[in-house]
């Protein structure tokens, strides 16, 4: 090699060392970028899960040095649950039906509180997973018909229906039809005789009631459509359909390490009943609004964030 080729290099590799040396040192002094210890937010295919999990996700990133990753719309409940427990997850937010029936395979429990002390006491114990403190709104099953029928029927809540259900045509989908809290038990609870009962796709009721084609429907007491549709929501007075709060359901070796989490995430405890929430689908699902900004909106009006 040449010598003045050698020198060259030979000055240029003492460059890099003494570079790379000054960084390391700036980074063993504290003076390079922080690096956040990260939780996993996750949440289930429709909207309002999606929802939850951002305003879940906006308000640790508020409150704590947390980063958040997202993994919305991730899946059904068994693909969050799955993902929960194998440790892919570290929350999301779920519903205590659904963790006491399609989780638990349990049978179905009708008051609130002892349905939510079940599955707390089993997730725990077989699980290791926590349920914290319920957002508030109750994402059960419910009857809905026209306002308007409403009003001509004098019908208010379910057992309104007797007298008038074998005018009526009813509409679900075929889940409904095929579940123990479904349409069986229903009508065998409130003794009621449809004129007749359609098995239609989920996403057509809506539309087969507002055309008229039908003239009561199942629902979810917290859907969006119901305030598009202008449907009035019958009271389940025989309280036959069991109770879907929702909550987050955290990974207890996640709390352990991130203790704050659970007093950030009980922040929001009682702060969303079932008009709130249906408001919010609304919004989403009907005014085409982008879900972060219909979490932060939300939280700003909580005031939980700033």
């Amino acid at each position: 090699m040449h010598k003045k080729t050698a020198r060259v290099g030979g000055k240029f590799f003492a460059l890099v060392m003494s570079f790379t040396i000054l960084l390391l040192g700036i980074v063993g002094c504290g003076g390079g970028p922080e690096v956040k210890d990260t939780v996993v937010v996750g949440s289930k295919d429709f909207t309002e899960n999606i929802i939850l999990g951002e305003i879940m996700a906006q308000l640790i990133e508020a409150h704590t040095d947390l980063k958040v990753e997202r993994k919305l719309n991730l899946g059904g409940t068994l693909v969050n649950f799955n993902a929960l427990k194998k440790g892919d997850l570290d929350l999301y937010a779920d519903y205590t039906g659904t963790g006491l029936v399609a989780i638990l395979k349990k049978d179905v429990i009708n008051d609130p509180q002892k349905a939510y002390d079940t599955v707390q006491k089993e997730y725990n114990e077989q699980l290791k997973l926590k349920w914290l403190k319920p957002f508030g709104f109750n994402n059960t099953y419910t009857l809905a018909v026209r306002e308007e029928v409403a009003q001509q029927r004098n019908l208010q809540k379910i057992s309104d229906l007797k007298n008038v259900a074998s005018e009526m045509v009813f509409g679900a989908e075929q889940e409904f039809f095929n579940r123990p809290d479904g349409y069986d038990g229903l009508i065998a609870t409130y003794g009621l005789n449809f004129k007749s009962a359609k098995q239609m796709e989920t996403g057509l009721k809506y539309e087969a009631i507002g055309n008229k084609m039908v003239d009561i429907i199942d629902a979810f007491s917290t859907d969006g459509q119901l305030i598009t549709y202008n449907l009035k929501i019958l009271e389940d007075d025989k309280h036959f359909f069991p109770p879907y709060f929702a909550a987050p359901l955290v990974r207890m070796d996640t709390l352990e390490k991130y203790p704050q989490l659970e007093e950030v995430l009980n922040k929001l405890a009682g702060q969303l009943n079932d008009d709130e929430m249906r408001q919010l689908n609304y919004q989403v699902d009907e005014e085409k609004k982008e879900v972060a900004q219909v979490a932060r909106d939300f939280l700003k009006k909580k005031s939980l964030i700033e």
